[in-house]
Protein backbone atom coordinates (compact mmCIF):
# COMPACT_ATOMS: atom_id res chain seq x y z
CA UNK A 1 0.00 0.00 0.00
CA UNK A 2 1.64 3.28 -0.62
CA UNK A 3 1.72 6.32 1.30
CA UNK A 4 -0.94 8.00 0.02
CA UNK A 5 -3.47 5.21 -0.03
CA UNK A 6 -3.62 5.53 3.36
CA UNK A 7 -6.44 7.07 5.35
CA UNK A 8 -5.74 10.57 5.86
CA UNK A 9 -4.47 11.60 9.48
CA UNK A 10 -6.48 13.30 11.89
CA UNK A 11 -5.38 17.07 12.77
CA UNK A 12 -5.18 17.32 16.54
CA UNK A 13 -5.12 20.80 17.79
CA UNK A 14 -4.96 22.29 21.20
CA UNK A 15 -7.09 25.04 22.75
CA UNK A 16 -6.98 26.50 26.39
CA UNK A 17 -10.29 28.23 26.12
CA UNK A 18 -13.52 28.83 24.03
CA UNK A 19 -12.01 31.41 21.64
CA UNK A 20 -9.08 29.72 21.06
CA UNK A 21 -11.33 26.50 20.21
CA UNK A 22 -13.02 28.55 17.50
CA UNK A 23 -9.78 29.45 16.09
CA UNK A 24 -8.70 26.10 15.76
CA UNK A 25 -11.86 25.01 14.23
CA UNK A 26 -11.92 27.92 11.46
CA UNK A 27 -8.52 27.25 10.83
CA UNK A 28 -8.83 23.24 9.80
CA UNK A 29 -8.76 21.31 12.60
CA UNK A 30 -9.89 17.74 12.32
CA UNK A 31 -10.25 17.55 16.29
CA UNK A 32 -9.42 19.53 19.53
CA UNK A 33 -8.44 18.78 22.73
CA UNK A 34 -9.41 20.65 25.66
CA UNK A 35 -9.11 21.07 29.60
CA UNK A 36 -12.33 20.69 32.02
CA UNK A 37 -11.68 22.45 35.47
CA UNK A 38 -10.48 18.87 37.04
CA UNK A 39 -8.15 16.52 36.35
CA UNK A 40 -6.29 17.46 33.13
CA UNK A 41 -2.30 18.92 33.43
CA UNK A 42 -2.46 22.44 32.60
CA UNK A 43 -4.17 23.87 35.64
CA UNK A 44 -2.62 27.13 34.54
CA UNK A 45 -4.63 27.44 31.43
CA UNK A 46 -8.03 29.29 31.06
CA UNK A 47 -9.76 25.41 31.04
CA UNK A 48 -13.40 24.78 30.18
CA UNK A 49 -16.25 25.60 32.55
CA UNK A 50 -19.34 22.85 32.06
CA UNK A 51 -21.28 25.84 30.25
CA UNK A 52 -17.81 26.57 28.05
CA UNK A 53 -17.63 22.90 27.29
CA UNK A 54 -21.20 22.25 26.57
CA UNK A 55 -20.57 25.55 23.89
CA UNK A 56 -17.49 24.21 22.74
CA UNK A 57 -19.18 20.34 22.08
CA UNK A 58 -21.67 22.19 19.81
CA UNK A 59 -19.32 24.49 17.91
CA UNK A 60 -16.84 21.50 17.41
CA UNK A 61 -20.06 19.36 16.40
CA UNK A 62 -21.99 21.94 14.06
CA UNK A 63 -18.92 22.04 12.11
CA UNK A 64 -18.34 18.06 12.08
CA UNK A 65 -15.21 18.42 14.22
CA UNK A 66 -14.35 16.07 17.12
CA UNK A 67 -13.76 17.26 20.81
CA UNK A 68 -11.57 15.77 23.27
CA UNK A 69 -11.47 15.92 27.18
CA UNK A 70 -7.80 15.69 29.32
CA UNK A 71 -8.41 13.67 32.39
CA UNK A 72 -5.07 12.14 32.25
CA UNK A 73 -3.68 13.39 35.88
CA UNK A 74 -2.45 10.78 37.87
CA UNK A 75 -4.54 10.67 40.81
CA UNK A 76 -4.61 10.79 44.32
CA UNK A 77 -6.90 9.48 47.01
CA UNK A 78 -8.97 12.49 47.65
CA UNK A 79 -9.22 12.58 43.57
CA UNK A 80 -10.88 9.11 42.97
CA UNK A 81 -14.32 10.03 44.24
CA UNK A 82 -14.83 13.31 42.41
CA UNK A 83 -14.04 11.21 39.38
CA UNK A 84 -17.71 9.23 38.79
CA UNK A 85 -19.19 12.56 39.01
CA UNK A 86 -17.51 14.22 36.39
CA UNK A 87 -16.89 11.25 33.89
CA UNK A 88 -20.91 11.50 33.85
CA UNK A 89 -20.78 15.04 32.77
CA UNK A 90 -18.60 14.38 30.00
CA UNK A 91 -20.82 11.76 29.03
CA UNK A 92 -23.99 13.97 29.51
CA UNK A 93 -22.54 16.58 27.25
CA UNK A 94 -21.07 14.26 24.67
CA UNK A 95 -17.85 14.66 24.11
CA UNK A 96 -16.00 12.37 21.46
CA UNK A 97 -13.48 10.44 23.68
CA UNK A 98 -11.53 11.59 27.43
CA UNK A 99 -7.75 11.27 27.65
CA UNK A 100 -6.27 8.94 30.60
CA UNK A 101 -3.16 7.49 32.04
CA UNK A 102 -4.16 6.41 35.48
CA UNK A 103 -5.58 3.15 35.55
CA UNK A 104 -7.67 4.34 38.19
CA UNK A 105 -9.11 6.64 36.34
CA UNK A 106 -9.52 4.57 33.32
CA UNK A 107 -11.45 1.70 35.56
CA UNK A 108 -14.04 4.33 36.57
CA UNK A 109 -14.49 5.85 33.12
CA UNK A 110 -14.62 2.76 31.18
CA UNK A 111 -17.41 1.57 33.42
CA UNK A 112 -19.47 4.85 32.77
CA UNK A 113 -18.87 5.74 29.89
CA UNK A 114 -19.44 2.14 28.14
CA UNK A 115 -21.40 2.23 25.46
CA UNK A 116 -21.97 6.03 25.27
CA UNK A 117 -20.23 6.96 22.26
CA UNK A 118 -17.63 8.73 24.09
CA UNK A 119 -14.14 6.77 23.70
CA UNK A 120 -11.37 6.21 25.92
CA UNK A 121 -7.74 7.35 24.95
CA UNK A 122 -4.33 6.67 26.61
CA UNK A 123 -2.60 9.23 27.81
CA UNK A 124 1.41 10.23 26.46
CA UNK A 125 1.70 10.29 30.02
CA UNK A 126 1.11 6.62 30.22
CA UNK A 127 4.33 5.90 28.76
CA UNK A 128 3.02 3.87 25.65
CA UNK A 129 6.52 2.53 24.31
CA UNK A 130 5.46 -0.69 23.13
CA UNK A 131 2.98 -2.94 21.41
CA UNK A 132 2.13 -5.43 24.28
CA UNK A 133 1.16 -2.02 26.09
CA UNK A 134 -0.79 -0.85 23.08
CA UNK A 135 -2.29 -4.28 22.87
CA UNK A 136 -3.10 -4.22 27.07
CA UNK A 137 -5.24 -0.93 26.40
CA UNK A 138 -7.43 -2.36 23.85
CA UNK A 139 -8.23 -5.32 25.56
CA UNK A 140 -9.54 -3.20 28.21
CA UNK A 141 -11.74 -1.12 25.58
CA UNK A 142 -9.39 2.21 24.77
CA UNK A 143 -9.68 3.13 21.06
CA UNK A 144 -6.36 5.39 20.79
CA UNK A 145 -2.94 4.90 22.65
CA UNK A 146 -0.88 8.70 22.69
CA UNK A 147 2.34 7.08 21.57
CA UNK A 148 5.54 8.11 24.02
CA UNK A 149 7.50 10.77 23.00
CA UNK A 150 10.34 8.61 23.23
CA UNK A 151 9.34 6.39 20.58
CA UNK A 152 11.33 6.33 16.72
CA UNK A 153 9.20 6.51 13.62
CA UNK A 154 10.66 3.05 13.85
CA UNK A 155 9.67 1.62 16.89
CA UNK A 156 5.83 3.37 15.79
CA UNK A 157 6.06 1.69 12.71
CA UNK A 158 6.74 -1.47 14.47
CA UNK A 159 3.89 -1.20 16.42
CA UNK A 160 1.23 -0.31 14.21
CA UNK A 161 2.27 -3.99 12.09
CA UNK A 162 1.69 -5.73 15.96
CA UNK A 163 -1.40 -4.29 16.95
CA UNK A 164 -5.16 -4.55 15.83
CA UNK A 165 -6.04 -2.22 13.09
CA UNK A 166 -8.96 -0.56 15.18
CA UNK A 167 -6.71 0.82 17.49
CA UNK A 168 -5.51 4.11 16.51
CA UNK A 169 -2.06 6.01 17.51
CA UNK A 170 -1.84 9.37 18.17
CA UNK A 171 1.39 10.86 18.14
CA UNK A 172 2.68 14.39 18.67
CA UNK A 173 3.90 16.67 15.58
CA UNK A 174 4.79 20.18 16.95
CA UNK A 175 5.85 22.19 20.06
CA UNK A 176 7.39 21.88 23.12
CA UNK A 177 9.10 19.16 24.30
CA UNK A 178 9.47 18.12 28.18
CA UNK A 179 13.40 16.69 29.29
CA UNK A 180 11.12 14.02 31.81
CA UNK A 181 10.26 10.64 30.32
CA UNK A 182 6.89 11.04 29.24
CA UNK A 183 6.38 13.92 30.46
CA UNK A 184 6.35 12.69 34.08
CA UNK A 185 7.75 15.43 35.97
CA UNK A 186 9.00 15.72 39.51
CA UNK A 187 11.02 18.92 39.49
CA UNK A 188 8.43 21.34 39.50
CA UNK A 189 6.69 19.23 43.05
CA UNK A 190 10.47 19.16 44.13
CA UNK A 191 11.04 23.20 43.78
CA UNK A 192 7.56 24.86 44.72
CA UNK A 193 5.20 21.95 45.65
CA UNK A 194 3.42 22.37 42.51
CA UNK A 195 2.56 18.90 41.59
CA UNK A 196 3.18 18.79 37.65
CA UNK A 197 1.32 15.40 37.37
CA UNK A 198 -1.65 17.06 38.81
CA UNK A 199 -1.62 19.84 36.34
CA UNK A 200 0.39 22.54 38.25
CA UNK A 201 3.94 22.43 36.33
CA UNK A 202 5.64 25.60 37.03
CA UNK A 203 8.24 24.70 34.09
CA UNK A 204 11.07 24.75 36.10
CA UNK A 205 12.72 22.89 32.79
CA UNK A 206 13.13 26.61 31.47
CA UNK A 207 14.41 27.63 34.18
CA UNK A 208 18.81 28.93 34.52
CA UNK A 209 20.91 26.47 36.53
CA UNK A 210 24.29 27.09 38.12
CA UNK A 211 27.21 24.55 40.39
CA UNK A 212 27.45 25.34 43.93
CA UNK A 213 30.53 23.64 45.62
CA UNK A 214 29.99 22.26 48.84
CA UNK A 215 32.58 24.20 50.64
CA UNK A 216 32.38 27.10 48.60
CA UNK A 217 28.84 28.23 49.32
CA UNK A 218 27.06 31.18 47.64
CA UNK A 219 30.09 30.98 44.60
CA UNK A 220 27.85 29.79 41.76
CA UNK A 221 29.44 28.39 38.85
CA UNK A 222 28.63 28.24 34.97
CA UNK A 223 27.34 24.45 34.12
CA UNK A 224 28.78 25.85 30.62
CA UNK A 225 31.12 28.78 30.37
CA UNK A 226 28.72 31.81 29.17
CA UNK A 227 27.90 35.05 30.07
CA UNK A 228 24.06 34.39 29.68
CA UNK A 229 23.93 31.35 32.12
CA UNK A 230 22.89 28.30 31.06
CA UNK A 231 19.59 26.66 30.50
CA UNK A 232 20.40 22.43 30.65
CA UNK A 233 17.08 21.28 30.72
CA UNK A 234 15.78 23.84 28.02
CA UNK A 235 14.69 21.66 24.35
CA UNK A 236 13.51 22.77 21.75
CA UNK A 237 10.60 22.52 20.09
CA UNK A 238 9.32 19.73 17.90
CA UNK A 239 8.48 20.57 14.12
CA UNK A 240 7.69 17.96 11.80
CA UNK A 241 5.80 20.29 9.19
CA UNK A 242 8.44 19.21 6.64
CA UNK A 243 8.39 15.50 7.55
CA UNK A 244 4.41 14.80 6.23
CA UNK A 245 5.31 11.57 4.71
CA UNK A 246 7.63 9.61 6.99
CA UNK A 247 4.81 10.11 9.95
CA UNK A 248 1.75 8.75 7.40
CA UNK A 249 4.30 5.80 6.38
CA UNK A 250 4.48 5.00 9.78
CA UNK A 251 0.84 4.66 10.69
CA UNK A 252 0.20 7.29 12.75
CA UNK A 253 -3.59 8.00 12.73
CA UNK A 254 -3.77 11.31 14.40
CA UNK A 255 -1.01 14.14 13.88
CA UNK A 256 -0.75 16.14 17.66
CA UNK A 257 -0.18 19.49 18.25
CA UNK A 258 1.20 20.74 21.68
CA UNK A 259 -0.05 23.61 23.28
CA UNK A 260 -3.17 24.15 25.81
CA UNK A 261 -1.27 27.73 27.29
CA UNK A 262 -0.49 28.83 23.64
CA UNK A 263 -2.20 31.81 21.92
CA UNK A 264 -4.94 32.45 19.51
CA UNK A 265 -1.91 33.30 16.85
CA UNK A 266 -0.43 29.72 17.48
CA UNK A 267 -3.46 27.74 17.03
CA UNK A 268 -4.30 29.81 13.91
CA UNK A 269 -0.78 29.12 12.17
CA UNK A 270 -0.04 25.52 13.27
CA UNK A 271 -3.95 24.36 12.46
CA UNK A 272 -3.41 26.15 9.01
CA UNK A 273 -0.17 25.26 8.21
CA UNK A 274 -0.56 21.63 8.94
CA UNK A 275 -3.58 21.65 7.62
CA UNK A 276 -1.97 22.77 4.26
CA UNK A 277 0.43 20.72 4.72
CA UNK A 278 -1.38 17.25 5.08
CA UNK A 279 -3.76 17.89 2.22
CA UNK A 280 -1.56 18.95 -0.20
CA UNK A 281 0.92 15.58 0.43
CA UNK A 282 -2.84 13.79 0.08
CA UNK A 283 -3.31 15.84 -3.30
CA UNK A 284 -0.24 14.98 -4.83
CA UNK A 285 3.01 14.20 -2.93
CA UNK A 286 5.42 16.43 -5.66
CA UNK A 287 2.76 19.26 -4.47
CA UNK A 288 3.75 18.90 -1.31
CA UNK A 289 7.27 18.60 -1.60
CA UNK A 290 7.57 21.78 -3.99
CA UNK A 291 5.76 23.75 -1.06
CA UNK A 292 8.31 22.49 2.21
CA UNK A 293 10.34 26.02 2.44
CA UNK A 294 6.38 27.36 2.61
CA UNK A 295 5.66 25.39 5.41
CA UNK A 296 8.60 25.61 7.27
CA UNK A 297 8.40 29.53 6.55
CA UNK A 298 4.84 29.86 7.27
CA UNK A 299 5.11 27.32 11.07
CA UNK A 300 7.80 30.23 12.11
CA UNK A 301 5.23 33.06 11.58
CA UNK A 302 4.31 32.82 15.24
CA UNK A 303 6.01 32.60 18.23
CA UNK A 304 8.32 29.71 18.47
CA UNK A 305 11.35 28.40 20.11
CA UNK A 306 14.26 26.64 17.95
CA UNK A 307 13.17 23.39 16.38
CA UNK A 308 14.08 19.56 16.58
CA UNK A 309 13.07 16.38 15.46
CA UNK A 310 12.13 15.03 18.85
CA UNK A 311 13.19 11.10 19.14
CA UNK A 312 12.05 10.51 15.55
CA UNK A 313 14.76 9.19 14.21
CA UNK A 314 16.89 8.44 16.97
CA UNK A 315 18.00 9.90 20.40
CA UNK A 316 18.18 13.62 20.57
CA UNK A 317 21.71 15.09 21.36
CA UNK A 318 23.21 18.26 22.69
CA UNK A 319 22.25 19.84 19.55
CA UNK A 320 18.24 19.04 20.28
CA UNK A 321 18.58 21.52 23.80
CA UNK A 322 18.63 25.15 24.20
CA UNK A 323 22.06 26.60 26.61
CA UNK A 324 21.84 30.22 26.33
CA UNK A 325 18.37 31.49 26.95
CA UNK A 326 14.82 30.46 27.92
CA UNK A 327 12.73 32.51 25.83
CA UNK A 328 10.94 32.48 23.07
CA UNK A 329 11.34 33.86 19.07
CA UNK A 330 8.80 36.26 18.21
CA UNK A 331 8.01 36.54 14.06
CA UNK A 332 4.64 37.95 14.35
CA UNK A 333 2.90 39.85 16.45
CA UNK A 334 -1.43 38.75 17.65
CA UNK A 335 -3.30 41.51 16.89
CA UNK A 336 -7.08 39.80 17.58
CA UNK A 337 -9.97 38.43 16.22
CA UNK A 338 -12.43 39.51 13.87
CA UNK A 339 -16.04 39.73 15.94
CA UNK A 340 -17.57 41.94 13.49
CA UNK A 341 -17.56 42.95 9.92
CA UNK A 342 -19.55 45.98 9.17
CA UNK A 343 -21.83 47.17 6.30
CA UNK A 344 -18.91 49.41 5.32
CA UNK A 345 -15.87 46.87 4.83
CA UNK A 346 -14.65 48.33 8.33
CA UNK A 347 -13.86 45.06 10.92
CA UNK A 348 -14.35 44.86 15.35
CA UNK A 349 -12.23 43.61 17.47
CA UNK A 350 -10.53 43.72 21.05
CA UNK A 351 -6.85 44.57 20.11
CA UNK A 352 -4.39 42.71 21.95
CA UNK A 353 -1.26 44.60 21.19
CA UNK A 354 -0.05 47.53 19.37
CA UNK A 355 -0.36 48.82 15.87
CA UNK A 356 -0.99 52.26 14.43
CA UNK A 357 -2.23 53.70 11.48
CA UNK A 358 -0.18 53.03 8.18
CA UNK A 359 0.71 49.25 9.35
CA UNK A 360 0.63 46.34 7.35
CA UNK A 361 -1.48 43.51 8.97
CA UNK A 362 -1.75 40.44 7.58
CA UNK A 363 -5.60 38.83 7.56
CA UNK A 364 -4.77 34.91 8.12
CA UNK A 365 -7.53 33.70 5.83
CA UNK A 366 -8.51 29.59 6.41
CA UNK A 367 -7.45 27.30 3.29
CA UNK A 368 -6.22 30.58 1.82
CA UNK A 369 -3.52 32.98 1.00
CA UNK A 370 -3.27 35.32 3.60
CA UNK A 371 -4.02 39.00 2.70
CA UNK A 372 -1.65 41.50 3.75
CA UNK A 373 -3.68 45.19 4.59
CA UNK A 374 -2.97 48.87 5.36
CA UNK A 375 -4.25 50.16 8.51
CA UNK A 376 -6.19 53.35 6.87
CA UNK A 377 -7.93 54.42 9.81
CA UNK A 378 -9.04 53.13 13.53
CA UNK A 379 -11.61 54.33 15.94
CA UNK A 380 -12.24 53.37 19.73
CA UNK A 381 -15.13 52.06 21.19
CA UNK A 382 -16.73 56.16 21.41
CA UNK A 383 -15.89 56.56 17.46
CA UNK A 384 -12.98 58.96 17.75
CA UNK A 385 -10.02 58.68 15.66
CA UNK A 386 -6.77 57.46 16.94
CA UNK A 387 -3.55 57.25 15.05
CA UNK A 388 -2.38 54.32 16.96
CA UNK A 389 -3.75 51.66 19.11
CA UNK A 390 -1.27 50.94 22.26
CA UNK A 391 -3.39 49.54 24.89
CA UNK A 392 -4.54 46.01 25.16
CA UNK A 393 -8.36 45.01 25.13
CA UNK A 394 -9.64 48.00 23.77
CA UNK A 395 -12.61 47.67 21.25
CA UNK A 396 -11.60 48.98 18.06
CA UNK A 397 -13.11 49.30 14.72
CA UNK A 398 -10.25 49.38 12.05
CA UNK A 399 -10.55 50.32 8.19
CA UNK A 400 -8.08 48.60 5.96
CA UNK A 401 -7.03 49.71 2.60
CA UNK A 402 -6.67 47.67 -0.58
CA UNK A 403 -3.31 48.80 -1.45
CA UNK A 404 -0.77 46.85 -0.34
CA UNK A 405 2.76 47.62 0.88
CA UNK A 406 5.50 49.96 -0.60
CA UNK A 407 8.22 47.77 -1.90
CA UNK A 408 10.50 50.57 -2.35
CA UNK A 409 10.32 54.37 -1.21
CA UNK A 410 8.20 55.56 -4.39
CA UNK A 411 4.73 55.15 -4.54
CA UNK A 412 4.99 53.60 -8.21
CA UNK A 413 6.53 50.78 -6.09
CA UNK A 414 3.17 50.02 -4.12
CA UNK A 415 1.64 46.59 -5.20
CA UNK A 416 -2.17 47.13 -5.85
CA UNK A 417 -4.29 43.70 -3.73
CA UNK A 418 -7.71 43.17 -3.60
CA UNK A 419 -9.13 43.24 -0.56
CA UNK A 420 -10.91 39.16 0.33
CA UNK A 421 -14.29 38.78 1.81
CA UNK A 422 -13.40 39.40 5.49
CA UNK A 423 -15.23 37.10 7.73
CA UNK A 424 -15.60 36.93 11.73
CA UNK A 425 -13.25 34.92 13.26
CA UNK A 426 -10.30 35.33 10.96
CA UNK A 427 -6.80 36.44 12.87
CA UNK A 428 -5.13 39.50 12.51
CA UNK A 429 -1.15 39.60 12.75
CA UNK A 430 1.62 41.57 12.40
CA UNK A 431 4.84 40.27 10.95
CA UNK A 432 8.07 40.83 13.18
CA UNK A 433 10.31 42.45 10.42
CA UNK A 434 14.05 41.12 10.98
Amino acid sequence: MSDTNRRKPELLIPAGGLETLKVAVDYGADAVYIGGQRFGLRAKADNFSKEDMAEAVKYTHDYGVKLYVTTNIYAHNDDIEKAAPYYEELKSLGVDAVLISDPGLFSIASRILKGSGTEIHISTQANNTNYMTYKFWHDMGATRVVAARELSLKEIRDIRDRIPDDLEIEAFMHGAMCISYSGRCLLSNYFTGRDANKGACTHPCRWKYVVMEENRPGEYLPVEEDERGTYIFNSKDLCMVDKIPDLVEAGIDSFKVEGRMKTNLYVAVTASTYREAIDDYFKDPKLYESKIEHYKQEIAACTMRDFTRGFYYGKPSEEDQIYDNNTYIQNATYMGRIEKVFEDGSVGFSQKNKFSVGEVLEIMIPGGINQEVVVSSILDEFGHEMESAPHPKQELRVYFDSTGYCKGEKEQNCVKTDLVNIKTGFVLRKIVKK
